[in-house]
């Protein structure tokens, strides 16, 4: 298994500008008593949803997209892994907002999730784009800290350490782990409590 180094990210586009989004509206606390993380992917922003017909998540429209525009303080409240997990399994690959929760962005990190910041009016000006045409393409480039979609140009940014580990695969702890095989068996030959006392 390869280290999965993510420098760019493209696809299409949900607008979900919205402030103080937090994890239990990502996903109800009723989900969590789950054993994997599979199927979460379906309750995404359920109660929201329900709550409101036209929501993003229920509109064909934005179906296929694998960036989420979000706004400020996106991803606050509880610690659980749940909500970055729901998004990933919804099909999102990239989230770009005017803020993060601290707890929300390691997660996302550490899922291979890039969690961008852009300024307020970026967001707004990208939001409306996307909404005027729901397969516009939208890049992520993490190398050069920008969003494309179509004429638009946005810069955003991140703390470089999180996006290090992204681009050099350092993120991915079990590819890293795996693609070191030989050297571990190599290392364990030389440990006695795995070959045997002599």
């Amino acid at each position: 298994m390869a280290i999965k180094e993510i420098k760019q990210i493209t696809g299409t586009a949900l607008p979900l500008l919205l402030d103080d989004i937090d994890t239990d509206r990502i996903i109800p606390a009723r989900f969590l008593r789950c054993v994997t993380f599979d199927g979460l992917g379906e309750h995404a922003f359920e109660d929201d949803r329900k709550q409101d017909p036209n929501h993003p998540f229920d509109q064909v429209r934005f179906r296929a997209a694998s960036i989420l525009i979000a706004g400020r303080n996106f991803g606050c409240g509880s610690s659980r892994e749940h909500a970055p997990q729901s998004l990933m399994r919804w099909g999102i690959q990239a989230i770009v907002a005017e803020s993060f929760a601290e707890i929300f962005f390691g997660n996302c990190g550490s899922l291979g999730i890039p969690a961008v910041v852009a300024s307020r009016t970026d967001l707004e000006r990208l939001a409306q784009a996307v909404d005027q045409n729901p397969v516009l393409q939208v890049t992520l480039n993490l190398e050069t800290q920008k969003i494309t979609a179509g004429e638009l140009v946005i810069p955003v940014t991140m703390p470089n350490s999180a996006r290090e580990a992204l681009i050099t695969g350092q993120w991915d702890y079990l590819g890293r782990l795996l693609s070191a095989a030989d050297d571990i068996r190599a290392h364990a030959a030389k440990v006695p409590y795995l070959t045997g006392w002599k």
